[in-house]
This record gives C-alpha cells, sequence and structure tokens, in this order.
C-alpha cells in the first residue's frame, strides 16, 4: 500500500493546472471516498500557493459527479492574495466533465490581542469518565457485511455509539459516533490527512438505522484550527447527524489531538439513498 502522500500526489501540468490519479482502492460502494477527493484538491490548492506559512484555513467543496477511476484535472485560480490570506477556487474535471467545485482560504497566523479558548477537549463518555486510550481498544471489523476497500488505509478504534446497524432495541439510539483514528502505516498528519479523515469515519447514521444506506456527500466544509502535537498518533473523531430531512442529512465533526485539542470542524451535507 502507498503512503498517503502518495495517494494523493498531484503533478502540475501548467500554471494553475494538476493532474491526479483516481485510486480505486479508495473506493466506497460505487465511487471514491469524498475525503480522498477533497484531500487531492486541497493538496492541489496549497501547490499553486505554495508558501507554507500560508496554512489552510477554510475549504468548502461540492461534488457534481462521482469520478472514474483513473486521471483527473484540477484548475485552481487564485481569485486574490494580500499580505496574508489567499482566496482560491478550483475545479476537478474527468475527461471534460465537471465533478467538484471549490473554494479556499489559506492565511498567515496574525498576531491579535484577542485569543481564547472556551472548548472543552476531548469528549466524555454516556457516564461522564473520559475516553479511554487508542492503545486500550482493540481493533475490530465494524462493518464486515460490506467491501468498502477505502478502509484499509486507516486505523479505527470504535468509542462512542452503537456499532452500525445495531441500534438500541428500544430505538433510542444517537446518530453519534466517535473514536480513534489515523493513517495506516503511521504517515504524519497534517492538514491533508485531516480533510481526507473528516469523511473517513463510518457515517453516524449507521448507528441509528439496521439496514446498510448509502450517503453520498453533495457539500462539504472544513475549518482547520490546527495540527496535532504528534503528527503520528491518532486522533479523536467525533461526528454526529442532528438531522434527516427531505431526503437529506446534515453531519456535524470534530477532529481532536490526543490532549484534546480541537484541529477540525467539518460540515456536511449528504443524500439519503
Amino acid at each position: 500500500m502507498k503512503s498517503f502522500s502518495l495517494e494523493t500526489q498531484v503533478t502540475q501540468l501548467e500554471q494553475g493546472r494538476y493532474s491526479a490519479n483516481m485510486d480505486r482502492s479508495w473506493w466506497i460502494i460505487s465511487g471514491p471516498n469524498g475525503g480522498y477527493v477533497a484531500a487531492i484538491i486541497l493538496r492541489a490548492i496549497c501547490e499553486e500557493v505554495n508558501e507554507p506559512s500560508r496554512a489552510p484555513r477554510s475549504i468548502s467543496l461540492q461534488f457534481l459527479r462521482v469520478p472514474k477511476e483513473g486521471l483527473v484535472e484540477i484548475e485552481v485560480v487564485v481569485e486574490r492574495t494580500g499580505r496574508t490570506v489567499s482566496n482560491l477556487s478550483a475545479r476537478m474535471t474527468q475527461n471534460g466533465v465537471l465533478l467538484v467545485i471549490a473554494i479556499a482560504v489559506l492565511a498567515e497566523p496574525r498576531e491579535s490581542s484577542l485569543s481564547f479558548n472556551e472548548l472543552q477537549g476531548l469528549p466524555l463518555l454516556a457516564d461522564g469518565t473520559a475516553v479511554p486510550a487508542a492503545e486500550a481498544i482493540a481493533e475490530e471489523d465494524l462493518d464486515p457485511d460490506r467491501d468498502v476497500p477505502m478502509r484499509v488505509h486507516y486505523e479505527q478504534r470504535w468509542v462512542i455509539g452503537e456499532h452500525p446497524f445495531q441500534p438500541l432495541p428500544s430505538g433510542e439510539s444517537l446518530a453519534r459516533t466517535g473514536g480513534w483514528l489515523r493513517p495506516a502505516g503511521g504517515e504524519p498528519i497534517d492538514a491533508v490527512a485531516l480533510t481526507a479523515m473528516t469523511d473517513a469515519w463510518l457515517p453516524p447514521i449507521f448507528s441509528r438505522v439496521r439496514e446498510p444506506l448509502m450517503v453520498p456527500t453533495i457539500d462539504l466544509t472544513i475549518h482547520f484550527r490546527g495540527l496535532p502535537k504528534d503528527p503520528e498518533e491518532f486522533c479523536f473523531v467525533l461526528f454526529e447527524s442532528p438531522l434527516a430531512q427531505d431526503g437529506y442529512l446534515i453531519e456535524h465533526g470534530q477532529i481532536f489531538d490526543a490532549e484534546g485539542h480541537l484541529l477540525v470542524e467539518s460540515r456536511q451535507l449528504a443524500v439519503v439513498v
């Protein structure tokens, strides 16, 4: 298995144009994982800016069509660049067909007299106790009846929520799940890896239903707060879907490092199929 950075690498064709390969090992059921696609687009955006001090702060993507296996092209436009902030747009196409559109903000850190953090850190278990360490949890196959190739790219440790398709008999199970997650192979976690990880966990709606269903992402927004103190360690992810209506559902996500520092917040809109 290739490293994550190789799986998401892009090749510059000319200024503002990049190519990448959609690898079938990242397929879910009928197409590639949306987080993987988003990660490739963000990598092309970062390559275009080419200023490490300008870190990704936000990216929003809309998924119009499902990519096929093989080459895609990403067109990146610098819409505006200032002293500290760059605004960009990107379009992924395949054989001339538009697949994904995206907008992103990359920015340098700024000095400010206003700085505070009221976040509570790692979530607690239902009984109010701390979540167990990743090393204390055995790895398990959480969805053995379905062939989902992309899962080989991650190590998962389930902590919060009912197991997929095993809701409580009372019907009171919440669409809220979480646990420890990191790319397989121990590759350091950066902003591109965090982008993929926002869509790598099993959808929380699976803890509320008894039968498998598909929930393809059509809109994904990610806000970046920081990077893990130890980039090779597990991160803790928490996802919940508070609303499903009119054939669509909302999913909120948070990713923390092992010390409880918030790294990423995500929000996506998915179709219930």
